[in-house]
């Protein structure tokens, strides 16, 4: 494998909407520049970058995936990412390793929320943009539609470069308005330069909008473009300046081709290659791409295998790897050794000897996780961290099999290095073991994953909401344990005042005047009610919010002892029926982002659901972001609902406010549904 100087990388994350192309465009890069001997297809489940076997079942992306083009001596690291919502921190993670995001979008589709959401993604993160129109080749594709629609959503950078001929829907040749020259293409992509069109006042002005768009990147190019009345640049002039216009986020480029007929992907193929910055132009890590310096990488993606052990997607920001080198995770401060560095084209490794700043390879057997820094041990640095969207779905897993519940936990682990935006919770309360993901597709692919990676066959249940049970009044009852079965015999008695608290859990106070419970025995008790709180007298839920003040007793000076005190407060607690008892139910705070249209949507669901709109403010970009209380219970599909309201743009966090009372006429089911007290055992 040839190794590249920074310089001579481009690194690229491609991204856009579900079913836009993306993976067919990789594809077809890598066939265009020599790349692949045939060409793979997503549909028949032989493409390069989605071989993973569910990949193949479902025929979309899942996973990020990595390959690369060799193109007029540039290497071009393509970040195949996901463009389903449910698998978006794909997105997150090619978008953090790349300088430049190639968005892709379907001739006949136009604008969808995918393309919004990734061309957000990249100018959040100030990486290059550059926007390709795939699928030219099909039925009622509108390559100047989707112009205006790209206009219109994001302003006057766009740019294009690269446009079609088309006559009676049908594209006839691609003009590459660089050159002003038009070209037809063969099955192997082999371009074919033929006339211009002859009538297409249409191309004049786009080549006109593209020369000013060229001369505001620079003062001599705005001087001469006045001077000469819009006169046309040079071809050096042109790429410079659509280069330097694109690295300073200026210019937005569109191209347009067809991934699979591999027509017009050679100008893709150079647009990259000329007009989008290498990674010491963008120098986005706050670091010198120095080759010479002191090793400082990134790991951006973690797959993980029982078979073949761990492997890392890694971006070198600084010095240089060889295939022999030692180095140090700064995030764990371990020394670490990895078994071979390698290039990817999908599954396929190249072994490589050494790589350079600004390159990505991958590295196999290394102890390290999405979002390491590994460095060299002369300079230990830290680097920024991925931020992942935080789940917002869960189901409870439980193991099919009988015997296998004590490999859930350790497999489940196993899939959250390779997924950040899994997480996985063992409720000690419920004993439910909880996994939490970005969607309803997004844990069925776990789920599948855990049982073709890693032997575990899971089942998905509803989770147990964890209600609390409190009091109403304040009663004062007595508790008698009494017993005699021959030698020494049981007694105890308490008289006990329980009323509302404050406090979550139980204040234990003392009132006894004269003696009749002797001190020795409140810890005892004490004792009795903190066990007896754990399952509360209507549904077996924890108490909380309890005050008990033992009052009166008796004792016996030879039959007393502290168990029998624990029993008679048992026996006391039980009373607690007479205290107005009710149950209490987890509120949950929900920060919420939607569009602005969707706003009163987003209010009348909270309210229906039984929960309140706290404020809302503005979030930029047509967003705006609603604070609101929702029960837990009300909250199951909330992540589906959003999605389907916003069409995707929506999302929302989730964290515990309160327990507050629930409604009296949702309390039988509550307590008909309540797990026994055996189930809470384990």
């Amino acid at each position: 494998m040839k190794t590249y100087k920074c310089r001579n990388i481009r690194n690229v994350a491609l991204a856009g909407h579900g079913g836009s192309g993306k993976t067919s465009l990789a594809e077809a890069l890598m066939f265009v520049s020599g790349g692949l001997d045939r060409m793979g297809k997503v549909s028949d489940g032989s493409s390069v970058c989605d071989y993973d076997p569910d990949e193949i079942k479902r025929k979309i992306s899942l996973n990020t995936s990595l390959a690369y083009a060799e193109w007029k001596d540039v290497k071009i690291n393509m970040i195949d990412t996901p463009g389903q919502f449910d698998f978006i921190g794909g997105m997150y993670e090619g978008i953090r390793a790349a300088e430049s995001v190639i968005i892709a979008l379907p001739a006949k589709d136009g604008v969808e929320v995918g393309t919004i959401k990734a061309y957000r993604e990249a100018q959040k993160n100030k990486k290059a943009t550059m926007f390709v129109v795939t699928r030219m080749e099909e039925e009622n594709s509108n390559f100047y539609k989707c112009l205006e629609e790209l206009k219109t959503n994001f302003g006057p950078s766009i740019c294009p470069i690269v446009v079609p001929f088309d006559k009676f829907g049908t594209v006839e040749s691609y003009i590459n308005l660089l050159e002003m020259k038009a070209y037809t293409y063969d099955k192997n992509g082999k371009a074919t330069e033929v006339e211009m069109p002859a009538s297409e006042n249409r191309l004049k002005g786009l080549r006109a909008a593209m020369a000013e768009a060229i001369a505001e990147t620079d003062e001599e190019l705005m001087m001469k473009f006045f001077e000469n009345e819009g006169e046309d640049f040079t071809e050096a002039e042109i790429i410079k300046g659509l280069h330097d216009g694109i690295d300073q986020g200026i210019i937005t480029p569109v191209v347009c081709c067809s991934g699979d007929t591999l027509a017009g992907v050679d100008m893709l193929l150079n647009t990259i290659v000329y007009m989008l910055p290498s990674p010491d132009e963008r120098n986005a890590e706050g670091v010198d791409y120095d080759e010479t310096a002191p090793l400082a990488a990134i790991v951006f993606k973690t797959i993980a295998d029982q078979f073949i052990g761990k492997m890392n997607f890694v971006k070198i920001v600084r010095g240089t790897l060889t295939n022999k080198d030692e180095i140090v995770n700064a995030t764990t401060g371990e020394t670490e050794k990895f078994g071979k560095m390698v290039a990817l084209k999908g599954k396929k490794q190249e072994e490589m000897v050494e790589a350079y700043a600004g390159d990505i390879i991958a590295l196999t057997k290394l102890n390290a996780n999405t979002g390491d820094t590994l460095c060299a041990a002369s300079d230990v640095i830290t680097l920024d961290k991925i931020t992942f969207p935080e789940p917002c779905y869960f189901k409870a897993v439980k193991a099919k099999d009988k015997g296998d519940e004590g490999k859930i936990s350790a497999a489940i682990r196993r899939l959250l290095e390779e997924d950040r935006t899994l997480c996985y919770i063992h409720n000690h309360e419920t004993h439910q073991r909880i996994i939490g993901g970005l969607g309803e597709q997004h844990i069925e692919v776990a789920v599948q994953k855990l049982k073709n990676k890693f032997g575990v066959d899971v089942l998905l249940e509803e989770p147990i909401i964890a209600y609390r049970e409190t009091i109403r009044k304040s009663v004062t009852v007595e508790g008698k344990h009494k017993k005699q079965s021959g030698g020494h015999g049981q007694y105890g008695h308490v008289k006990i005042e329980f009323a509302p608290g404050t406090e979550d859990g139980l204040v234990f106070a003392e009132q006894v005047f004269g003696g009749s419970v002797p001190k020795n025995f409140f810890p005892a008790v004490e004792k009795g009610l903190q066990e007896s709180i754990e399952h509360g007298v209507l549904a077996g839920y924890p108490v909380v919010r309890l005050k008990a003040t033992l009052l009166d007793g008796s004792y016996h000076p030879v039959d007393s002892s502290e168990q029998a005190f624990k029993m008679a407060a048992h026996l006391a607690y039980k009373n607690l029926t007479q205290a107005s008892p009710c149950l209490l139910e987890p509120i949950k705070l929900l920060t919420i982002t939607v569009p602005d249209d969707n706003t009163g949507d987003i209010m009348g669901i909270v309210n229906k659901r039984r929960g309140a709109i706290l404020g809302m403010e503005p979030a930029g970009d047509g967003l705006t972001t609603i604070s609101a209380e929702l029960p837990e219970a009300e909250t199951g599909d909330f992540a589906t609902y959003i999605r389907q309201i916003t069409r995707g743009m929506g999302w929302f966090t989730m964290e515990f406010a309160r327990y507050e009372q629930l409604p009296s006429n949702l309390e039988a089911e509550v307590i008909a549904n309540a797990p026994k007290y055996s189930e809470y055992e384990g």
